[in-house]
């Protein structure tokens, strides 16, 4: 017999083994020692099996004397999800290392546009679905130990027998105290938790070695080989193939749900990944290990019933068998196996609970409270730490209170159950996060809060038994009265397993809200970004947005850094990226890039929600990128593959973002303008047409006319043919020049004659009272082009000063000058100029300003930009000048310099 002294004793000389190993494998990390180890695929696929607790240890077999075959459910989900861990697990991983998620709620929050409310949500319902499964593992260890206490206590005569409240409490008290140490020693979730990782693989391999010692002690100690185990396993109800396919297809899902969305699952699976790669590995490797830990499950099932006492707990046969038989070193083991099944799940799971309690609800309640925000005086750092050490003993006492309101009783797979249904809710947000786009943060919430409502009515609630949470008239009559809501005939369905009623109504509805919602909802601009990462995140992989950081100073984001990172870590950071900027001191530009890289440094210790939160408040705001904005305008992919070239620098992009809406501008202009000129042409066309027309028929017919009507006639039919013969001359010319395939013709001359030419046709036999002065700064430059174009150029230009220019003294002055870069010749003149909204469009063909009188049809100076292009040269509108001005310039190429003359040019 062994003592319960003695087996405590060989309990805390474990835990301080666990110690010992997980204080080791910490200082190896710190050293940068046994790196291969700690991040080695044995270990990571080890860790995953956390999911194998005191359910599996000892339920399972439980499960199997009372249910046969069908605790392979339990088994099945999770290898499913392995075994396809490409279409699933990879995306988690890859989407938790881009985002720098800390936990699930991390996660969908991320995925929602950085929700917090979200986040407190997924959190809430985490802490109270995980709440059961708390203290299943309680109600495990303290079976195990009433098993060794029992006989102790029959031998003494003692009455008081077995305190299974105290012993509880104690186990609770000393795994809260082992995860505060070991779990919160890291502020920075993404250094990964190397001691607990390695203490817990440690336990995978203690938990399998005891499982299986203790199956080849039933097959071959017991039952006498392999063949008599069989020949009992047929004689046993056991063994019948019954399967019941709805609620076996029900539980296969809701263990493959539990094990993507358990928060502990997530910790070890996303969180601690190292490297996706590990994927490959663990999807045999895992599947493997659950196949050796249930290789005996129903050996040791039909044994137990066959050899124990009617009555006996059959969740403990597997401690019990070896105690019958006196196999006390073996039923030391399996307690130990037991309680590492137990430990490591209550270890994991508090820490990643007590992560997503401290970043979503304790921090941003935190920063609500401070009036200076995040550059508050006071070290963050310690904030988060102690939320997290609080938040871990108040979870442990959570389930300790379950278990004790529970009464301790029931079948610990009917618990196990229970915690599933609950985290099973985050399914349909998850996975339609990270694959759907149109997903939305209304629908995840709806979808949530529905599926976890029916969970706490139809599962949670009614485990405390009748008249506890509920009472008998709620569970005959239904809810309010009700008979369509009751807890298991809910909307008046009766007849299923009430597991399957559960898993059914509450997973279908949450998926119908969610789905529905976010069909009839649109995202915000965020949650589109975002999800346009979630969702191609094997595609390629970008920020999903920039900072606008020139207001923020980096002495600001440096006192921050401190608060959440600590000195020396903040201080590391900053001087890497200082160097990485080319700048020498510890403080880099705070350049988006930079920010966002803060950021994401920053999230790994408080999550993201509240690290963007924490930044916002410096910086003030994001700028979006071009990529993203074309992404949540067209879902085509190849929109968003082209529109990925465009997310340089936030700059870049706010630059390209002004310029497309100033060409969007443009084109409505000149589609407004197009519709006039088709107007004005047709205009300008049939009325010299009509005028021909009508005064050569009244030629040709002759009659009276006199000889100075039929002069006055055929001068008309002359000048109207001069005008159409310009017009079409102007449309000539600029399809020639467009084409390129005008000839130029060189000449020399002074620019001052060029200027006199253009100046006196001009205004010649004008009627326009416009004066025009040339202002001499450059007489001595010759000119070596196309003097002619030149020259229509500078005639157009005078020409529309003289119809334009609305002056009571109309004036025009010319003024050249030379530069290094070539001659500048500005015509300014004193009128209103042209608006700013038309400045951009004056040069395109056909265009005239608003409320432009005259007959010309809007290519002059289209002409003149095309004759300056083919001169070397350019011609542009100068704003903010008065008037209307106009610059043409003239590249060093076009001017020649008289024999021994120097021309100097203005610097």
């Amino acid at each position: 017999m062994v003592a319960l002294n003695q087996l405590v004793l060989v309990c805390l000389a474990y835990v301080v083994f666990l110690f010992g190993v997980a204080f080791l494998a910490e200082r190896a990390a710190v050293r940068g020692k046994g790196a291969a180890l700690l991040r080695s695929p044995l270990v990571y696929t080890l860790s995953l099996s956390i999911y194998c607790t005191a359910w599996t240890f000892y339920g399972a077999v439980g499960y199997a004397a009372r249910s046969g075959l069908e605790y392979l459910t339990i088994y099945l989900g999770p290898s499913l999800v392995t075994i396809g861990w490409w279409w699933v697990l990879r995306r988690l991983v890859r989407i938790g290392r881009s985002q720098r998620v800390t936990s699930i709620a991390d996660l969908i929050s991320s995925r929602y546009g950085k929700s917090n409310v979200l986040a407190i949500a997924v959190t809430l319902m985490a802490v109270i679905g995980v709440t059961p499964y708390i203290a299943l593992q309680l109600q495990s260890v303290v079976l195990s130990l009433s098993i060794f206490a029992a006989p102790e206590a029959e031998a003494s005569g003692a009455s008081g027998g077995f305190n299974a409240a105290q012993a509880a409490f104690w186990v609770a008290a000393g795994l809260a105290v082992f995860t505060v140490l070991f779990g919160t020693r890291n502020l920075n979730v993404n250094d990964r938790h190397h001691g607990v990782v390695i203490a817990v693989a440690v336990e995978a391999v203690v938990k399998l070695i005891a499982l299986l010692a203790v199956g080849i002690f039933v097959v071959w100690g017991l039952a006498g080989g392999v063949g008599p185990m069989l020949d009992r396993i047929d004689a046993s109800p056991i063994g019948a193939w019954e399967v019941q396919g709805s609620r076996w297809a029900a539980l296969t899902m809701l263990s493959a749900a539990a094990f993507l969305c358990l928060p502990r699952m997530f910790q070890v699976m996303v969180v601690e990944n190292d490297d996706d790669r590990h994927l490959q590995i663990a999807s045999w490797a895992f599947p493997a290990y659950l196949m050796l830990i249930s290789l005996f499950v129903v050996p040791i099932a039909v044994v137990g019933l066959d050899l124990m006492p009617a009555g006996s707990n059959p969740d403990l046969f597997v401690l019990s068998l070896p105690l019958s038989q006196n196999q006390n070193g073996l039923a030391m083991l399996s307690f130990l196996g037991g309680f590492s099944s137990a430990t490591s799940m209550v270890i994991v799971a508090t820490l990643a609970l007590s992560t997503m309690v401290s970043n979503h609800i304790v921090m941003p309640v935190w920063l609500a409270m401070r009036q200076g925000g995040a550059t508050q005086s006071g070290d963050v750092r310690k904030v988060v730490i102690r939320a997290r050490r609080v938040s871990i003993l108040i979870i442990i006492s959570l389930g300790f209170f379950y278990y004790r309101a529970s009464g301790g009783s029931g079948a610990l797979a009917a618990i196990g159950t229970i915690s599933f249904g609950g985290v099973a809710q985050f399914l349909p947000a998850l996975l339609g996060g990270i694959f759907w786009r149109g997903a939305t943060r209304l629908g995840a919430l709806c979808g949530l809060a529905t599926g976890f409502a029916l969970w706490v009515f139809t599962m949670l609630l009614p485990s405390f038994g009748v008249d506890v949470a509920l009472s008998r008239e709620v569970f005959e009559q239904g809810l309010f009265g009700l008979a369509w809501l009751r807890p298991n005939a809910l909307f008046g369905i009766e007849g299923l397993d009430p597991t399957v009623h559960d898993v059914v109504w509450s997973l279908s509805l949450n998926a119908l809200i969610f789905f529905a919602v976010s069909l009839f909802t649109f995202p915000d601009p965020i949650e589109r970004l975002q999800g346009a990462q979630f969702v191609n995140v094997l595609d390629h992989a970008g920020a999903t947005r920039g900072w606008t950081a020139s207001v923020a100073g980096s002495e600001d984001l440096m006192i921050m850094a401190q608060r959440i990172l600590g000195a020396t870590e903040a201080q590391a950071f900053f001087r890497a990226e200082a160097r990485a900027q080319g700048i020498t001191g510890n403080l880099p530009e705070p350049t988006p890039a930079f920010v966002q890289a803060l950021e994401r440094e920053l999230a790994a210790s408080v999550g993201a929600a509240t690290a963007h939160a924490m930044v916002s408040q410096i910086v003030g705001g994001t700028s979006v990128s071009v990529q993203d904005l074309l992404a949540v305008a067209d879902e085509s992919a190849q929109m968003l593959e082209y529109s990925s070239q465009l997310e340089l620098k936030s700059r870049e992009l706010s630059e390209t973002a002004a310029q497309l809406r100033a060409a969007n501008e443009k084109l409505t202009q000149l589609s407004h303008q197009k519709d006039a000129f088709l107007s004005q042409i047709s205009h300008e066309l049939r009325t010299p047409m009509t005028s021909i027309r009508s005064f050569s028929e009244i030629l040709r017919d002759g009659g009276s006319l006199g000889e100075g009507e039929k002069s006055r006639y055929a001068s008309i039919i002359h000048s109207e043919t001069i005008r159409l013969t310009r017009l079409l001359d102007d449309l000539l010319d600029l399809s020639v020049l467009e084409n390129g395939q005008v000839t130029l013709h060189l000449g020399r001359e002074p620019l001052h004659d060029v200027l006199d030419r253009a100046v006196t046709t001009a205004l010649t036999g004008a009627s326009s009272t416009l004066d025009v002065e040339v202002v001499s700064t450059a007489s001595g430059v010759v000119l070596h082009t196309d003097l002619d174009r030149l020259v229509q150029v500078f005639i157009n230009l005078i020409s529309n000063a003289q119809k334009y220019c609305r002056s009571e003294q109309p004036k025009l002055t010319i003024t050249p000058e030379l530069k290094s870069a070539g001659l500048n010749i500005d015509f300014v003149d004193n009128g209103e100029g042209v608006a700013p909204d038309e400045q951009a469009v004056i040069f395109e063909k056909f265009y005239r300003v608003s409320g432009s009188q005259g007959d010309g049809a809007g290519l002059g100076l289209a002409i003149c930009q095309e004759i300056m292009a083919r001169l070397g040269g350019r011609i542009i509108y100068l704003r903010d000048r008065g008037g209307a001005a106009f610059r043409v310039h003239l590249p060093l190429s076009a001017l020649a310099t008289p024999a021994g003359t120097e021309v100097a040019a203005a610097s």
